[in-house]
């Protein structure tokens, strides 16, 4: 292979190919990293570490703004009473995210998981209720809007360029065009961040092996086999047929998809914020409505979170099972509902979900000193947990966005 095809292939080949790649050699750099620490007495993981560093950087750099713009340029250049499929794609995530704790609460009665407690742990900043979730979020929507894209608070970024695209609506052509020129400026950045994104977990990868391996994990195995089958069963059978209901064929090549080119890259990020620009670059790749896509993939970042309902609810389980309580049909049901919600209000970052464990604990009665210790063990399983949850939380945006927009296509073609 010549040096100009080697480089083709590195910065514009396939890109899942090129992950894949990069995930092995990841792998194998973890494996001889304590050898070569021992010869030469410096980690090659945390120096080629740097790499994820700087992508997920750049990736959540890029998301803030990539969203005020085109979102803005989104429904600014809406024509005035063309359909929208929003309210569909936020049934679906709702609907997604309640089923999710539903199928976590079966599997933890069915296969309820005991864990040794410890001590020490801190929850002082996990909210108290309901009540203090839902006003966070409330205060977060009418946040500075500079202040937002400089915070990442992606709600307020959200609803700042939504209300500035509808005002935008009835603005001068020229000033259309130049949002929506600013628009495909980022996304042309986008494109450019997404070309090194192999690069980048070949450093996560080398990094999060070298320092926790899976040894640490060996004490947590029921526990994670619970959650973990509780996430995949969502993915691969509960996923697939609410996208059939909604495109009446084979659901598993538009599920394949996501999960091989959104799932993959957020098992490695850990951040639903960071991968909204590579589920933004893939549903235009489907060829999705982008007055649709704009919207609702930014909107899946912060409400659309099954894998954080299946983490809250299953961890919360845990510690009532091991604490030796019955848990009656209402108050599981109950659980269901309020991990949906406050699954809702979890942060779009690694390990987001943790601190509202102590929340549905208090459900149960549970004392803030045993959530607390959830939320440790959370953070020990968290090299599994946390990514897999990631993975199913950010492919599911961009697959319940591509299954709406399909449904529509089909519909007009009936017609």
């Amino acid at each position: 292979m010549n040096t100009s095809r080697l480089i083709h292939f590195l910065f514009q080949g396939n890109l899942v190919k090129r992950i894949a790649i990069g995930l092995l050699l990841g792998i194998l750099v973890a494996v001889v990293d304590p050898s070569i620490e021992t010869a030469l007495g410096f980690s090659l993981a945390d120096k080629v570490g740097v790499l994820g560093t700087i992508l997920v950087k750049a990736l959540r750099a890029v998301a803030p703004i990539l969203i005020f713009f085109l979102v803005m340029a989104a429904l600014a250049n809406k024509k005035i009473g063309a359909k929208s499929n929003m309210k569909e794609i936020i049934v679906l995530y709702l609907l997604g995210t309640f089923l999710a704790a539903v199928i976590a609460v079966l599997a933890s009665l069915v296969f309820p998981s005991e864990v040794a407690l410890t001590t020490g742990q801190d929850v002082s900043s996990a909210p108290k209720a309901v009540g203090d979730v839902l006003l966070t979020l409330v205060l977060n929507v009418v946040d500075n809007p500079l202040n937002a894209i400089f915070q990442a608070n992606f709600i307020g970024v959200l609803a700042w360029s939504i209300g500035l695209g509808l005002a935008l609506r009835h603005a001068a052509e020229t000033t259309k065009q130049i949002v929506n020129d600013f628009a495909e400026a980022i996304s042309k950045i986008v494109y450019i961040i997404i070309a090194f994104a192999p690069f980048g977990v070949f450093g996560l990868v080398a990094q999060i092996f070298a320092d926790k391996g899976l040894s640490a994990l060996a004490g947590y195995v029921h526990l994670l086999a619970v959650l973990l089958g509780s996430m995949f069963f969502v993915a691969f059978v509960v996923n697939p047929l609410l996208v059939f209901w909604k495109i009446r064929r084979n659901p598993y090549p538009l599920v394949w998809t996501c999960v091989r080119e959104s799932g993959v890259m957020a098992f490695f990020t850990r951040s639903s914020a960071a991968n909204i620009p590579v589920n933004i670059e893939l549903a235009k790749r489907l060829n999705l409505d982008e007055e649709t896509y704009s919207v609702a993939i930014p909107l899946g970042a912060n409400i659309n979170m099954a894998g954080a309902a299946i983490t809250i609810t299953v961890l919360t389980l845990a510690a009532v099972h091991t604490l030796g309580m019955e848990v009656s049909f209402l108050s599981a049901l109950l659980l269901s509902v309020v991990a949906a919600l406050c699954a809702c209000g979890a942060s779009g970052v690694a390990g987001g979900s943790l601190l509202l464990i102590p929340l549905a604990c208090s459900l149960f009665g549970v004392s803030d000193d045993i959530a607390a210790q959830m939320i440790g063990v959370g953070f020990v399983i968290g090299i599994l947990q946390d990514s897999t949850e990631t993975a199913l939380n950010s492919s599911t945006d961009v697959l319940f966005t591509a299954a709406v927009c399909m449904e529509e296509e089909r519909k007009k073609a009936q017609a």
